[in-house]
């Protein structure tokens, strides 16, 4: 069911949920986190094969070492968040179906095992790779919880995030409309 059918059952009468996912991967606020996200991959691949180079040669051996570690790590953490927003894109733009989407999406690692801040040295790196990997963090939560949003279905109202759970507001909803013959 579109947005605009939803909406118009919702003006209808008609108990309707819509999807945060259709609506947000149809809002230009997507366009923007997606002109983000790839302004951020461009940025970096721009400073690690130019000024971040001759910044890593003058680095310490430890420190370059880390160096390495941490541009591997951001370049993989860029690479999953563009595979996402270009699996959405393709969604929006109707190239895949959501069932398509589903399967590439699972091979989209979202989630690093912890921030690079918490590594020994980390404050010894250049700044401006120290910014691009904040940044990417910073991008990566909000890729994050927009993906847990848009994976909940319309169809489980009354259970929470289509995990089988009552949701309370849901249940008392039904409730209401029971008393009031709704």
């Amino acid at each position: 069911m579109s947005n605009v059918s939803r909406a118009e059952a919702s003006l209808a009468g008609g108990a309707v949920t819509v999807s945060f996912g259709e609506r947000f991967q149809a809002s230009g606020q997507f366009d923007a986190v997606f002109k983000e996200g790839m302004a951020l991959v461009e940025r970096t691949a721009a400073y690690l094969e130019g000024p971040g180079r001759v910044e890593a040669k003058r680095l310490l051996p430890s420190v370059n070492v880390l160096y390495a570690s941490e541009s591997m790590r951001l370049t993989t953490r860029l690479l999953d968040m563009a595979s996402w927003l270009l699996i959405r894109r393709a969604v929006k733009e109707g190239d895949i179906s959501e069932a398509e989407a589903q399967r590439k999406r699972k091979g989209v690692l979202l989630q690093a095992p912890s921030r690079s801040s918490h590594v020994g040295g980390f404050s010894e790196l250049p700044e401006t790779l120290r910014g691009l990997v904040e940044e990417s963090y910073g991008l990566q939560d909000r890729i994050v919880q927009l993906d847990r949003a848009m994976s909940v279905k319309p169809d489980t109202v009354g259970l929470n995030a289509g995990l089988g759970m009552a949701n309370p507001v849901g249940h008392q909803l039904d409730r209401l409309r029971v008393a009031f013959g709704n």
